[in-house]
């Protein structure tokens, strides 16, 4: 299941979401570039729950800066761009309901809440944590409060077959956010170290949920219907 594109137009130009978009693809050049120092390079700057909990020493940044640095950080080609595809779909209708200045705010606010979800979940794992999937899902969780009646066109594979349909956004990230519950609960159950941070999905997803509610109260789709735009433009 993959979104391809959504139904609500951004009255603004996503100042902030292309700025975060291309800040995490020039940091993974980065990356790329570094050989064989990029072990060391994802040790110094990732997150290392053992090293900001004190179960271990900290790291060269101390206690506090991984949670930021941790955020701009990507394993793969394959992890950056899907991240900031998510970002560019969803991104640019959060901004352009909260603001610029607010909505870069609040895109850290979930990925820091996305890290500390992390930490807790195994607060004793020695295993570095890297990508911005934690401050998007809080978009994630954003935008479903915000358009939950929003269209999301989405591709849907089906053994050989693959087939395009259009879902409700509450559908789309319902089943989304189900898909991070699931495994996360099972990880957690067998001690799981090492592979996708669940728990900073879901933390992050819920953070975005419950704090668009704070700094939006009176901007609901049900309350300010905006114009949808057709699929074919």
């Amino acid at each position: 299941m993959f979104p391809l594109r959504d139904n609500i137009p951004s009255r603004t130009y996503p100042l902030v979401t292309n700025a975060l978009i291309w800040l995490n693809i020039i940091v993974f050049v980065y990356e790329v570039s570094l050989g064989e120092g990029l072990q060391r390079f994802i040790t110094s700057y990732g997150l290392v729950p053992a090293q900001v909990t004190g179960h271990a020493a900290p790291g060269p940044l101390g206690t506090i800066a991984p949670y930021f640095t941790s955020m701009v950080l990507h394993g793969g080609w394959f992890h950056v761009l899907g991240n900031v595809w998510f970002l560019w779909l969803f991104g640019d209708n959060v901004e352009d309901r909260l603001g610029h200045l607010r909505f870069l705010w609040f895109y850290v606010f979930a990925g820091l809440i996305a890290g500390l979800a992390h930490v807790l979940s195994g607060p004793e794992s020695m295993v570095p944590t890297i990508g911005a999937s934690g401050a998007i899902a809080g978009v994630l969780g954003a935008y479903l409060a915000l358009y939950p009646r929003a269209k999301v066109a989405t591709v849907l594979w089906l053994g050989l077959l693959i087939d395009v349909i259009e879902l409700p956004a509450v559908t789309f990230l319902g089943i989304w956010f189900v898909m991070q519950l699931v495994p996360g609960l099972l990880s957690a159950s067998l001690g799981q170290v090492g592979g996708v941070a669940w728990w900073a999905h879901i933390g992050g997803f819920a953070a975005g949920y419950a704090f668009i509610r704070l700094l939006c109260r009176n901007c609901a789709l049900e309350r300010h219907p905006v114009e949808t735009r057709p699929y074919h433009r």
